[in-house]
Protein backbone atom coordinates (compact mmCIF):
# COMPACT_ATOMS: atom_id res chain seq x y z
CA UNK A 1 0.00 0.00 0.00
CA UNK A 2 0.87 3.33 -0.99
CA UNK A 3 0.99 6.97 0.48
CA UNK A 4 -0.68 9.80 -1.54
CA UNK A 5 2.03 11.68 0.23
CA UNK A 6 4.98 10.11 -1.50
CA UNK A 7 2.91 10.61 -5.23
CA UNK A 8 2.34 13.86 -4.17
CA UNK A 9 5.79 14.83 -3.34
CA UNK A 10 7.48 13.17 -6.47
CA UNK A 11 4.67 12.20 -9.48
CA UNK A 12 7.08 11.72 -12.25
CA UNK A 13 9.26 9.75 -10.00
CA UNK A 14 6.24 7.51 -8.82
CA UNK A 15 4.97 7.11 -12.19
CA UNK A 16 8.79 6.28 -13.38
CA UNK A 17 8.79 3.55 -10.38
CA UNK A 18 5.18 1.97 -11.69
CA UNK A 19 6.32 2.17 -15.17
CA UNK A 20 9.19 -0.65 -14.41
CA UNK A 21 6.10 -2.56 -13.31
CA UNK A 22 4.83 -2.12 -16.90
CA UNK A 23 1.79 0.04 -16.13
CA UNK A 24 0.76 3.19 -17.28
CA UNK A 25 0.96 7.09 -15.60
CA UNK A 26 -1.23 6.39 -12.47
CA UNK A 27 0.06 9.76 -10.67
CA UNK A 28 -2.31 12.49 -12.94
CA UNK A 29 -5.44 10.22 -11.57
CA UNK A 30 -4.31 10.61 -8.29
CA UNK A 31 -3.39 13.84 -7.68
CA UNK A 32 -6.43 15.13 -9.23
CA UNK A 33 -8.74 13.06 -6.63
CA UNK A 34 -6.22 14.13 -4.13
CA UNK A 35 -7.08 18.33 -4.82
CA UNK A 36 -10.57 17.02 -4.94
CA UNK A 37 -10.43 15.22 -1.33
CA UNK A 38 -8.17 18.17 0.47
CA UNK A 39 -10.48 21.28 -1.22
CA UNK A 40 -13.77 18.93 -0.11
CA UNK A 41 -11.86 18.55 3.79
CA UNK A 42 -11.24 22.44 3.62
CA UNK A 43 -15.15 23.42 2.74
CA UNK A 44 -16.29 21.09 5.10
CA UNK A 45 -14.14 22.22 7.97
CA UNK A 46 -15.05 25.90 7.19
CA UNK A 47 -18.83 25.04 7.37
CA UNK A 48 -18.24 23.22 10.51
CA UNK A 49 -16.30 26.42 11.63
CA UNK A 50 -19.18 28.44 10.66
CA UNK A 51 -21.51 26.34 12.10
CA UNK A 52 -19.75 26.42 15.94
CA UNK A 53 -19.84 30.46 15.17
CA UNK A 54 -23.19 30.73 14.63
CA UNK A 55 -24.66 28.59 17.65
CA UNK A 56 -22.82 30.51 19.95
CA UNK A 57 -24.46 34.24 18.15
CA UNK A 58 -27.18 31.82 18.94
CA UNK A 59 -26.26 31.11 22.73
CA UNK A 60 -25.99 35.06 22.60
CA UNK A 61 -29.21 35.90 21.58
CA UNK A 62 -31.04 33.63 23.66
CA UNK A 63 -29.20 35.39 26.46
CA UNK A 64 -30.47 38.33 25.39
CA UNK A 65 -34.60 37.13 24.87
CA UNK A 66 -33.82 37.97 20.51
CA UNK A 67 -35.48 34.93 19.54
CA UNK A 68 -36.16 36.67 16.25
CA UNK A 69 -32.65 36.94 15.88
CA UNK A 70 -32.15 32.82 17.13
CA UNK A 71 -34.86 31.89 14.81
CA UNK A 72 -32.70 33.52 11.71
CA UNK A 73 -29.48 32.03 13.07
CA UNK A 74 -30.64 28.69 13.45
CA UNK A 75 -32.17 28.85 9.75
CA UNK A 76 -28.63 29.85 8.79
CA UNK A 77 -26.98 27.06 10.66
CA UNK A 78 -28.84 24.66 8.73
CA UNK A 79 -28.10 25.92 5.54
CA UNK A 80 -24.32 26.41 7.17
CA UNK A 81 -24.94 22.16 8.15
CA UNK A 82 -26.58 21.10 4.85
CA UNK A 83 -23.39 22.81 2.90
CA UNK A 84 -20.82 20.67 5.41
CA UNK A 85 -23.12 17.72 4.72
CA UNK A 86 -22.74 17.87 0.75
CA UNK A 87 -18.77 18.35 0.82
CA UNK A 88 -17.68 14.59 1.18
CA UNK A 89 -13.90 14.32 1.18
CA UNK A 90 -14.72 10.81 1.94
CA UNK A 91 -15.66 9.93 -1.55
CA UNK A 92 -12.37 11.00 -2.64
CA UNK A 93 -10.55 8.80 -0.16
CA UNK A 94 -12.32 5.70 -0.83
CA UNK A 95 -11.50 6.29 -4.44
CA UNK A 96 -7.79 7.16 -3.39
CA UNK A 97 -7.83 4.47 -1.34
CA UNK A 98 -9.27 2.14 -4.25
CA UNK A 99 -6.43 3.21 -6.73
CA UNK A 100 -3.18 2.95 -4.37
CA UNK A 101 -4.15 -0.63 -3.30
CA UNK A 102 -4.55 -1.99 -6.68
CA UNK A 103 -1.09 -0.66 -7.29
CA UNK A 104 2.22 -3.02 -6.12
CA UNK A 105 5.49 -2.53 -4.23
CA UNK A 106 8.27 -0.04 -5.37
CA UNK A 107 10.91 -2.11 -6.94
CA UNK A 108 14.26 -1.37 -5.22
CA UNK A 109 16.72 -0.04 -8.06
CA UNK A 110 19.01 -3.03 -7.74
CA UNK A 111 15.87 -5.49 -9.40
CA UNK A 112 16.75 -5.96 -12.56
CA UNK A 113 14.90 -4.61 -15.98
CA UNK A 114 13.21 -6.95 -17.71
CA UNK A 115 9.92 -7.78 -18.44
CA UNK A 116 9.12 -12.03 -17.70
CA UNK A 117 11.48 -14.33 -16.38
CA UNK A 118 13.86 -14.53 -19.32
CA UNK A 119 15.53 -11.18 -17.92
CA UNK A 120 15.99 -13.01 -14.39
CA UNK A 121 19.32 -13.63 -13.31
CA UNK A 122 21.39 -16.06 -11.86
CA UNK A 123 23.33 -15.29 -9.05
CA UNK A 124 24.82 -18.56 -7.86
CA UNK A 125 24.29 -22.33 -8.81
CA UNK A 126 25.21 -25.09 -6.02
CA UNK A 127 26.69 -28.53 -8.06
CA UNK A 128 26.07 -29.39 -11.46
CA UNK A 129 23.52 -31.68 -13.16
CA UNK A 130 24.20 -34.91 -13.20
CA UNK A 131 24.69 -36.88 -15.74
CA UNK A 132 23.10 -40.48 -15.20
CA UNK A 133 23.93 -43.67 -17.70
CA UNK A 134 20.12 -44.14 -17.66
CA UNK A 135 17.36 -41.94 -18.95
CA UNK A 136 15.70 -40.33 -15.91
CA UNK A 137 12.27 -40.46 -15.16
CA UNK A 138 9.84 -37.91 -14.86
CA UNK A 139 7.97 -37.60 -11.01
CA UNK A 140 4.79 -39.12 -11.78
CA UNK A 141 6.66 -42.29 -13.97
CA UNK A 142 8.41 -42.66 -10.99
CA UNK A 143 5.65 -42.37 -8.04
CA UNK A 144 3.07 -44.34 -10.73
CA UNK A 145 5.41 -47.34 -11.23
CA UNK A 146 6.05 -47.24 -7.52
CA UNK A 147 2.63 -47.59 -7.47
CA UNK A 148 2.39 -44.90 -4.57
CA UNK A 149 1.27 -41.96 -6.63
CA UNK A 150 -2.45 -42.28 -7.77
CA UNK A 151 -3.45 -39.32 -10.21
CA UNK A 152 -7.00 -41.34 -11.01
CA UNK A 153 -8.02 -41.78 -7.57
CA UNK A 154 -7.12 -38.29 -6.83
CA UNK A 155 -9.62 -37.06 -9.66
CA UNK A 156 -12.50 -39.24 -8.70
CA UNK A 157 -12.19 -37.71 -4.79
CA UNK A 158 -11.46 -33.91 -6.11
CA UNK A 159 -10.89 -33.24 -9.52
CA UNK A 160 -7.92 -32.38 -11.79
CA UNK A 161 -4.86 -30.68 -9.90
CA UNK A 162 -4.61 -33.41 -6.88
CA UNK A 163 -2.92 -36.43 -6.05
CA UNK A 164 -3.03 -39.17 -3.80
CA UNK A 165 0.40 -40.24 -2.29
CA UNK A 166 0.65 -43.77 -0.39
CA UNK A 167 2.94 -45.81 1.63
CA UNK A 168 6.58 -44.64 1.32
CA UNK A 169 5.39 -41.77 -0.37
CA UNK A 170 3.28 -40.29 1.73
CA UNK A 171 5.81 -41.04 4.91
CA UNK A 172 8.20 -39.34 2.82
CA UNK A 173 5.91 -36.22 2.47
CA UNK A 174 5.69 -36.21 6.01
CA UNK A 175 9.39 -36.64 6.71
CA UNK A 176 9.81 -33.63 4.39
CA UNK A 177 7.67 -31.01 5.99
CA UNK A 178 8.93 -32.35 9.83
CA UNK A 179 12.56 -32.35 8.99
CA UNK A 180 12.39 -28.69 7.41
CA UNK A 181 10.29 -27.64 10.33
CA UNK A 182 12.50 -28.91 12.54
CA UNK A 183 15.39 -27.55 10.89
CA UNK A 184 13.89 -23.99 10.72
CA UNK A 185 13.09 -23.68 14.50
CA UNK A 186 15.90 -25.67 16.34
CA UNK A 187 18.69 -24.30 13.91
CA UNK A 188 17.30 -21.49 12.11
CA UNK A 189 15.52 -19.30 14.84
CA UNK A 190 12.16 -19.70 13.88
CA UNK A 191 9.12 -20.10 15.91
CA UNK A 192 6.79 -22.53 15.37
CA UNK A 193 3.54 -21.26 14.67
CA UNK A 194 -0.18 -23.38 14.00
CA UNK A 195 -1.91 -20.91 12.33
CA UNK A 196 -5.80 -21.10 11.17
CA UNK A 197 -6.26 -22.05 7.73
CA UNK A 198 -9.33 -20.19 7.22
CA UNK A 199 -8.65 -16.22 7.33
CA UNK A 200 -10.53 -13.32 7.38
CA UNK A 201 -11.07 -10.81 4.39
CA UNK A 202 -8.65 -8.31 6.15
CA UNK A 203 -5.40 -10.82 7.00
CA UNK A 204 -5.66 -11.82 2.84
CA UNK A 205 -5.80 -7.84 1.99
CA UNK A 206 -2.96 -7.27 4.74
CA UNK A 207 -0.51 -9.16 2.73
CA UNK A 208 -1.54 -7.67 -0.77
CA UNK A 209 -3.64 -10.26 -2.08
CA UNK A 210 -6.98 -9.12 -2.02
CA UNK A 211 -8.47 -7.42 -3.76
CA UNK A 212 -6.16 -7.78 -6.80
CA UNK A 213 -6.07 -11.77 -6.94
CA UNK A 214 -9.43 -12.89 -5.53
CA UNK A 215 -9.76 -15.36 -8.39
CA UNK A 216 -6.27 -16.95 -7.59
CA UNK A 217 -8.01 -18.14 -4.07
CA UNK A 218 -10.71 -20.44 -2.39
CA UNK A 219 -13.98 -18.41 -0.94
CA UNK A 220 -16.03 -19.95 1.54
CA UNK A 221 -19.81 -19.26 1.54
CA UNK A 222 -19.15 -17.47 5.11
CA UNK A 223 -17.20 -14.98 3.59
CA UNK A 224 -13.79 -16.42 4.80
CA UNK A 225 -10.88 -17.36 2.58
CA UNK A 226 -8.31 -20.45 2.27
CA UNK A 227 -4.61 -20.05 2.89
CA UNK A 228 -3.02 -19.81 -0.40
CA UNK A 229 0.35 -19.81 1.74
CA UNK A 230 1.30 -19.41 5.67
CA UNK A 231 2.46 -16.18 4.93
CA UNK A 232 -1.13 -14.85 5.06
CA UNK A 233 -1.59 -15.07 9.05
CA UNK A 234 2.22 -15.44 9.76
CA UNK A 235 2.68 -12.14 8.90
CA UNK A 236 -0.79 -10.75 10.66
CA UNK A 237 0.32 -11.87 13.68
CA UNK A 238 1.98 -7.96 13.75
CA UNK A 239 -1.14 -6.31 12.31
CA UNK A 240 -2.62 -3.78 14.07
CA UNK A 241 0.38 -4.10 16.62
CA UNK A 242 2.68 -1.25 18.07
CA UNK A 243 5.80 -3.89 18.77
CA UNK A 244 8.85 -2.99 20.90
CA UNK A 245 12.28 -2.56 18.93
CA UNK A 246 13.82 -4.72 21.32
CA UNK A 247 11.52 -7.74 20.69
CA UNK A 248 12.83 -6.96 16.62
CA UNK A 249 13.11 -9.45 14.77
CA UNK A 250 10.29 -11.44 14.98
CA UNK A 251 11.00 -14.71 12.79
CA UNK A 252 8.17 -17.19 12.20
CA UNK A 253 7.59 -20.25 10.31
CA UNK A 254 4.77 -22.91 10.01
CA UNK A 255 3.92 -26.20 8.13
CA UNK A 256 0.42 -25.98 6.29
CA UNK A 257 -1.39 -27.21 3.72
CA UNK A 258 -1.41 -24.48 1.04
CA UNK A 259 -5.03 -23.66 -1.39
CA UNK A 260 -4.77 -21.96 -4.95
CA UNK A 261 -7.28 -21.79 -7.48
CA UNK A 262 -4.87 -21.81 -10.16
CA UNK A 263 -6.75 -19.68 -12.42
CA UNK A 264 -4.35 -18.35 -14.69
CA UNK A 265 -2.31 -21.94 -15.14
CA UNK A 266 -4.46 -23.61 -17.33
CA UNK A 267 -2.68 -25.49 -19.48
CA UNK A 268 0.69 -25.16 -17.30
CA UNK A 269 1.99 -28.47 -15.86
CA UNK A 270 -1.14 -30.56 -15.88
CA UNK A 271 0.76 -33.76 -15.12
CA UNK A 272 2.22 -34.79 -11.80
CA UNK A 273 2.50 -32.39 -8.96
CA UNK A 274 3.76 -29.70 -9.65
CA UNK A 275 1.09 -27.33 -9.61
CA UNK A 276 -1.78 -28.39 -7.55
CA UNK A 277 -5.08 -27.18 -5.85
CA UNK A 278 -3.55 -27.91 -2.63
CA UNK A 279 -0.12 -29.09 -1.35
CA UNK A 280 1.96 -28.68 1.94
CA UNK A 281 4.97 -25.71 2.39
CA UNK A 282 7.04 -24.58 5.09
CA UNK A 283 6.71 -20.90 5.42
CA UNK A 284 9.36 -18.26 6.86
CA UNK A 285 8.15 -15.18 8.05
CA UNK A 286 10.09 -12.51 9.40
CA UNK A 287 9.19 -9.20 10.90
CA UNK A 288 11.95 -6.23 10.83
CA UNK A 289 13.40 -3.08 11.31
CA UNK A 290 13.78 -1.35 8.16
CA UNK A 291 17.62 -0.89 8.66
CA UNK A 292 17.71 -4.95 9.12
CA UNK A 293 15.39 -6.51 6.24
CA UNK A 294 18.19 -6.37 3.66
CA UNK A 295 20.36 -8.80 5.93
CA UNK A 296 17.45 -10.29 7.02
CA UNK A 297 16.22 -11.16 3.16
CA UNK A 298 19.75 -12.80 2.78
CA UNK A 299 19.48 -14.81 6.05
CA UNK A 300 16.14 -16.35 5.17
CA UNK A 301 17.59 -17.57 1.87
CA UNK A 302 20.54 -18.94 3.23
CA UNK A 303 18.19 -20.69 5.43
CA UNK A 304 15.75 -22.14 2.36
CA UNK A 305 19.24 -23.50 0.37
CA UNK A 306 20.65 -25.05 3.38
CA UNK A 307 17.57 -27.41 2.96
CA UNK A 308 18.27 -27.63 -0.30
CA UNK A 309 21.95 -28.87 -0.24
CA UNK A 310 21.45 -31.19 2.72
CA UNK A 311 18.83 -32.85 0.71
CA UNK A 312 20.97 -33.93 -2.17
CA UNK A 313 19.71 -31.29 -4.66
CA UNK A 314 21.19 -29.40 -7.47
CA UNK A 315 19.72 -25.69 -7.36
CA UNK A 316 20.99 -21.80 -8.21
CA UNK A 317 19.84 -18.65 -6.73
CA UNK A 318 17.86 -16.34 -9.10
CA UNK A 319 17.23 -12.53 -9.00
CA UNK A 320 13.75 -11.76 -10.46
CA UNK A 321 13.42 -8.98 -12.71
CA UNK A 322 10.85 -6.00 -12.78
CA UNK A 323 8.56 -7.86 -14.83
CA UNK A 324 8.64 -10.95 -12.81
CA UNK A 325 8.77 -10.09 -8.90
CA UNK A 326 5.25 -10.04 -7.19
CA UNK A 327 2.84 -7.74 -6.75
CA UNK A 328 3.88 -7.54 -2.52
CA UNK A 329 7.72 -7.65 -3.04
CA UNK A 330 10.74 -4.91 -3.51
CA UNK A 331 12.93 -7.71 -4.34
CA UNK A 332 12.76 -11.41 -4.65
CA UNK A 333 15.21 -14.14 -4.72
CA UNK A 334 14.05 -17.65 -6.17
CA UNK A 335 15.63 -21.06 -4.99
CA UNK A 336 15.15 -23.11 -8.48
CA UNK A 337 16.21 -26.87 -8.41
CA UNK A 338 17.57 -29.03 -11.33
CA UNK A 339 14.91 -31.98 -12.00
CA UNK A 340 17.09 -34.77 -14.01
CA UNK A 341 13.42 -35.85 -15.22
CA UNK A 342 12.46 -32.76 -16.60
CA UNK A 343 15.51 -31.88 -17.55
CA UNK A 344 14.56 -28.38 -16.22
CA UNK A 345 15.11 -25.86 -13.51
CA UNK A 346 12.05 -25.14 -11.90
CA UNK A 347 11.15 -22.91 -9.01
CA UNK A 348 11.14 -24.25 -5.44
CA UNK A 349 11.29 -21.33 -3.17
CA UNK A 350 10.63 -17.50 -3.36
CA UNK A 351 12.23 -15.19 -0.54
CA UNK A 352 11.09 -11.53 -0.99
CA UNK A 353 11.65 -8.49 1.03
CA UNK A 354 8.12 -6.09 1.00
CA UNK A 355 9.34 -3.22 2.85
CA UNK A 356 6.90 -1.87 4.65
CA UNK A 357 4.46 -2.45 1.40
CA UNK A 358 2.72 -4.91 3.85
CA UNK A 359 2.97 -3.09 6.97
CA UNK A 360 0.90 -0.38 5.53
CA UNK A 361 -1.70 -2.34 4.37
CA UNK A 362 -2.01 -3.81 8.24
CA UNK A 363 -1.16 -1.06 10.03
CA UNK A 364 1.61 -3.01 11.36
CA UNK A 365 4.35 -0.51 13.43
CA UNK A 366 7.36 -0.80 16.10
CA UNK A 367 8.23 1.87 18.43
CA UNK A 368 12.21 2.94 18.51
CA UNK A 369 14.47 3.15 21.81
CA UNK A 370 14.71 5.87 20.94
CA UNK A 371 12.84 8.90 19.60
CA UNK A 372 9.23 9.56 19.80
CA UNK A 373 6.46 8.42 17.57
CA UNK A 374 6.17 4.49 15.61
CA UNK A 375 7.54 3.47 12.20
CA UNK A 376 6.48 0.79 10.04
CA UNK A 377 7.99 -2.55 10.37
CA UNK A 378 9.30 -4.30 7.05
CA UNK A 379 8.27 -7.55 6.40
CA UNK A 380 9.97 -10.69 4.69
CA UNK A 381 7.98 -14.18 3.40
CA UNK A 382 9.77 -17.02 2.31
CA UNK A 383 9.62 -20.48 1.16
CA UNK A 384 11.01 -23.10 3.54
CA UNK A 385 10.53 -24.77 1.45
CA UNK A 386 7.31 -26.02 -0.94
CA UNK A 387 7.47 -29.80 0.53
CA UNK A 388 5.88 -31.06 -2.84
CA UNK A 389 8.14 -30.06 -4.95
CA UNK A 390 10.57 -31.06 -2.56
CA UNK A 391 9.32 -34.30 -3.13
CA UNK A 392 9.78 -33.72 -6.73
CA UNK A 393 12.75 -33.14 -6.44
CA UNK A 394 13.83 -36.02 -4.03
CA UNK A 395 12.71 -38.51 -6.60
CA UNK A 396 13.84 -37.17 -9.44
CA UNK A 397 17.72 -36.33 -8.57
CA UNK A 398 17.88 -39.75 -6.30
CA UNK A 399 16.32 -41.92 -8.42
CA UNK A 400 18.01 -45.21 -9.81
CA UNK A 401 18.04 -47.20 -13.03
CA UNK A 402 15.88 -49.81 -11.34
CA UNK A 403 13.11 -47.03 -10.60
CA UNK A 404 13.96 -47.18 -6.71
CA UNK A 405 14.48 -44.21 -5.25
CA UNK A 406 17.64 -43.30 -2.57
CA UNK A 407 16.24 -41.32 0.69
CA UNK A 408 18.48 -38.73 1.84
CA UNK A 409 20.22 -39.20 4.55
CA UNK A 410 18.88 -36.37 6.87
CA UNK A 411 15.31 -38.12 5.91
CA UNK A 412 16.28 -41.41 7.22
CA UNK A 413 15.37 -40.73 10.90
CA UNK A 414 11.96 -39.50 9.88
CA UNK A 415 11.30 -42.87 7.66
CA UNK A 416 12.35 -45.44 10.01
CA UNK A 417 16.32 -45.89 8.89
CA UNK A 418 14.82 -46.29 5.58
CA UNK A 419 17.61 -46.14 2.81
CA UNK A 420 15.66 -46.53 -0.40
CA UNK A 421 12.07 -46.60 -1.66
CA UNK A 422 11.15 -49.37 -4.03
CA UNK A 423 8.25 -51.45 -5.25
Amino acid sequence: MHDIRVVRADPAGFDAAMARRGLAPVAPTLLILDEACRRAQALREGALAKRNALSKEIGQALKQNDFALVDHLKKHVEEVSEHARNEDPDQYLRAIRQNLESLPNILDPEVPEGRDESANIVLHQHGEPPRLDFTPKQHFELGEALGLMDFAAAAKLAGSRFTVLKGALARLERALGQWMLTLHTEQHGYTEVSPPLLVNEATIYGVGQLPKFAEDLFRTTDGRWLIPTAEAPLTNLAAGEILAEAGLPQRYTALTPCFRSEAGSAGRDTRGMLRQHQFQKVELVSITRPSDSDAEHERMTRCAERVLTELGLVWRRVFLCAGDTGFSAARTYDLEVWLPGQGAWREISSCSNCRDFQARRMNARYRPAEGKGTSFVHTLNGSGVAVGRALIAVLETHQQADGSILVPEVLRPWMGGAERIAR
